[in-house]
């Protein structure tokens, strides 16, 4: 009679150690919440503002914060809230008015990157000195700040300034920033761009301006609502006079692919 067979011995396996659980997110110190909660916002502002920068490169812009901030102003004085703005494309701008801006505002525009910090230490000193504030402003940062920020003279509205401004040399160039500047600047009381200033001051579409009427849009930038480009004061009839003289030396056409002609 064969024996019975014994029972074979039971497999033992170790037990596995537990992996260790991350600490959850209730148990996080109150500084790690702060650190992560400015980690997100700074993720977050840096996607929005790149992708807004990026879709403006092929879209028109189709208000800006100053325009809305006028609408309020108006509005709280019991003004008439007028606004009138219509994108239109640079070719179909006059040269003599593109010429006019960079004779006027930036003569540098072509060839720096952004800031000419030649001005800007001009304007320093002279405001330093106590004399009337200058700006030092370049096309590119007043596009950054019209388009993407608030008015005002804060170091952080200065400092996102910077930031925009290279955000749009990087990505626009200067024949886009020049597009956009020359459609959304202040040029009158309520009236925004290039296609509403040429109608409002001269009645007549942008493309057709002579140097003398595009150097009138140019000489009342500095304040549009208290200047006029037409029926204008002393000053800003000096101001036309060497803003074309200057328009000379931009060229017959301005290149935005690379020097001027």
């Amino acid at each position: 009679m064969a024996a019975p067979k014994k029972p074979a011995p039971k497999k033992t396996t170790a037990a596995k150690p537990k992996p260790k659980s991350s600490p959850k997110k209730g148990n996080r110190s109150l500084g790690e919440k702060i650190k992560w909660f400015f980690i997100k916002a700074a993720l977050w502002f840096f996607g929005l503002s790149i992708g807004s920068v990026i879709f403006f490169k092929y879209v028109p812009v189709p208000f800006t914060p100053l325009m809305i901030i006028r609408a309020i102003e108006n509005k709280l004085g019991g003004k008439e809230v007028y606004f009138d703005h219509d994108w239109e494309p640079l070719d179909k701008i006059s040269m003599n008015l593109q010429k006019a801006v960079i004779a006027s505002e930036d003569a540098t525009f072509l060839t720096h990157n952004g800031f000419d910090f030649k001005a800007l230490q001009k304007a320093y000193k002279s405001n330093e000195r106590g004399r009337r504030i200058r700006g030092g402003s370049t096309i590119s940062q007043q596009t950054a700040k019209n388009v993407f920020l608030w008015q005002g003279k804060s170091y952080l509205r200065k400092g996102l300034e910077a930031y925009f401004t290279v955000l749009i040399e990087l990505i626009w160039g200067k024949e886009r920033i020049m597009e956009v500047y020359l459609n959304s600047i202040e040029m009158g009381d309520g009236v925004y761009g290039a296609y509403a200033a040429t109608e409002h001051w001269y009645r007549r579409d942008a493309s057709s301006l002579t140097p003398m009427q595009a150097a009138g849009i140019a000489a009342i930038l500095p304040n549009p609502r208290k200047f006029k480009a037409t029926g204008s004061s002393s000053y800003i009839n000096r101001r036309k006079e060497r803003i074309v003289r200057e328009m000379r030396y931009v060229g017959k056409k301005v290149n935005y692919k690379g020097n001027e002609k």
